[in-house]
């Protein structure tokens, strides 16, 4: 499991992905906008972390790299000055993906926004799993949490579900199943959606 991406609520997106791009080397991957009728719309911005893997490359995260690492040999530290290294194939995660989004006064994000003095804030915290439905079903089984849906959404390459705000955290927590980076519209809308019908 990997944290795949934090997505904030934010009066203004555009300034917050800048702050992003400027402070953390963030780079821009998409924008779209989600409309729900009557006017009310939501826009969305999609950053990606310095360290992204080419497409070329393969996609897969978290990677592995087979390499000479230092580390533990039977319980006694080794360290890079002893001479002793050996093989072992060590698992890196790419940095979270970063999600803003802002809106119009009565949409989802700007109500939501509204609420929380008008700055708004972080809105969910995203983790990469094997498998969206096993861990919902694995969640409900032990008592962790609800969702905002019975079932995950889906688009080509991407598995998506919100937990309810945690009674423990008062975190919405995210399952994703991905084949690639990025984000589908109609997943954040129906994500939006499902998640406001439940606050």
């Amino acid at each position: 499991m990997r944290l795949d991406h934090i997505a904030y609520r934010t009066a203004d997106r555009q300034k917050t992905a800048q702050f992003f791009i400027d402070a953390f080397g963030y780079r821009i991957q998409q924008e779209f906008q989600i409309d729900f009728g009557e006017g009310d719309c939501c826009l969305c911005i999609a950053l990606e972390p310095p360290e992204k893997l080419p497409e070329e490359e393969g996609l897969n995260v978290p990677w592995t790299y087979d390499g000479v690492l230092y580390g533990c040999v039977d319980d006694m530290a080794r360290w890079p000055g002893d001479n002793t290294t050996f093989d072992r194939i060590q698992e890196y995660h790419l940095a979270p993906e970063i999600f803003v989004s802002d809106g119009t006064p009565n949409s989802i994000v700007g109500r939501w926004v509204a609420a929380r003095g008008g700055v708004g804030g972080v809105h969910h915290m995203a983790y990469q799993v094997p498998s969206v439905s096993e861990k919902m079903a694995e969640w409900l089984e032990k008592g962790w949490g609800d969702f905002s849906s019975e079932k995950p959404f889906q688009c080509e390459g991407l598995t998506q579900v919100f937990s309810t705000p945690h009674a423990m955290t008062g975190v919405i927590y995210e399952f994703i199943e991905r084949t690639g980076f990025g984000f589908c519209k109609d997943n954040v809308k129906q994500l939006m959606a499902a998640s406001d019908a439940k606050a």
